[in-house]
């Protein structure tokens, strides 16, 4: 696959544009997303240096000794430090792997609903590392852009499809979000891989939209489609990796395709490698009724399915041991 078949958008036509430069971003979005689920986006308008600020603190949680990283230990979909071993993302499509070579700081939604049983399954207070005071003020401000970012990409996808552009946007009063910071290091901290070991396991997201903000390497980001199988994916530093996952692509009845890709082991030929990923899994409201788009627009008209009951059985099968 080419980096033609994932293309770069720019979001300004579709904040500040007239209609016909929208109507061309949509068939744009449209086509993409029918052929490889994911998009390049600029013009975001998300600070690069907060980025930067963000791994740079994680990376001082990260290089901490092990049993300090234990106090934080979490589950997979809980908040806290995921360590070697927690996670085989492979698992929920049905491939066994060796666990995924990385840790992970994870957060997740950290303001609390009025429904005390979607309370007591979705909210708890975020776990922050007190070794790097740091690390929260700068991930309040990414987290609060991610919002706003995934909100506006979900009006823009409900009018790509010919929608209201508030098709999927009116779900997102209150939705959960998932929001990782991946570390990939070399192997001299994880190992040799084992054979059938990622970093990133073959998977699909599982949510609406996920928006990656990663890091260009050798061991990094793969991409699978029908007609080019795995292949690097394309690669812009001041862009956003966009995908779709399993949860918005059965709300369009297939026509979108649940991006499905892996993060490479760390290469032979540079096995130092280190690389670090800011990953936000957009979600919607708990409770949200998803029903397929129905046909011309649809492909597949699946049985409707409560958002959340579907998100914690993906959840699940994902978590090791």
């Amino acid at each position: 696959m080419t980096s033609a078949r994932v293309p770069t958008i720019d979001l300004g036509p579709w904040l500040g544009g007239a209609g016909k430069a929208r109507a061309a971003l949509a068939r744009t979005v449209d086509q993409a997303l029918q052929t490889a689920g994911f998009l390049l986006v600029t013009g975001h308008g998300v600070d690069p240096g907060l980025r930067a600020g963000i791994r740079a603190a994680a990376r001082e949680f990260f290089l901490l000794p092990a049993e300090a990283k234990q106090a934080y230990a979490a589950k997979v979909g809980g908040r806290g430090w995921l360590g070697p071993g927690a996670e085989a993302n492979g698992y929920a499509e049905g491939t066994e792997t060796p666990p995924d070579l990385k840790e992970s700081l994870t957060f997740a939604t950290d303001e609390p609903f009025e429904d005390p049983v979607v309370n007591a399954e979705w909210y708890a207070p975020n776990v922050w590392p007190a070794e790097v005071p740091a690390l929260r003020p700068l991930c309040t401000r990414y987290l609060a852009r991610m919002a706003a970012l995934e909100k506006e990409l979900l009006s823009l996808l409900g009018y790509a499809l010919g929608l209201e552009p508030d098709f999927f946007s009116r779900h997102m009063d209150h939705p959960t979000y998932g929001f990782n910071i991946n570390w990939y290091p070399g192997t001299e901290v994880v190992g040799e891989p084992l054979p059938g070991q990622f970093r990133i396991g073959p998977h699909t997201d599982f949510g609406t939209v996920t928006i990656l903000d990663r890091q260009a390497g050798k061991g990094g980001l793969q991409i699978h489609t029908d007609a080019g199988g795995w292949q690097d994916a394309p690669y812009d530093p001041t862009a956003f990796t966009v995908n779709v996952g399993d949860l918005l692509a059965r709300w369009t009845g297939d026509r979108w395709r649940s991006g499905r890709h892996r993060v490479l082991p760390p290469p032979a030929d540079a096995p130092a490698e280190e690389l670090m990923s800011l990953v936000y899994f957009g979600e919607c409201t708990p409770g949200t009724r998803v029903e397929s788009v129905p046909a011309p627009v649809g492909r597949v008209a699946y049985p409707p399915v409560d958002s959340h009951v579907y998100l914690r059985e993906k959840l699940d099968s994902i978590t090791v041991g």
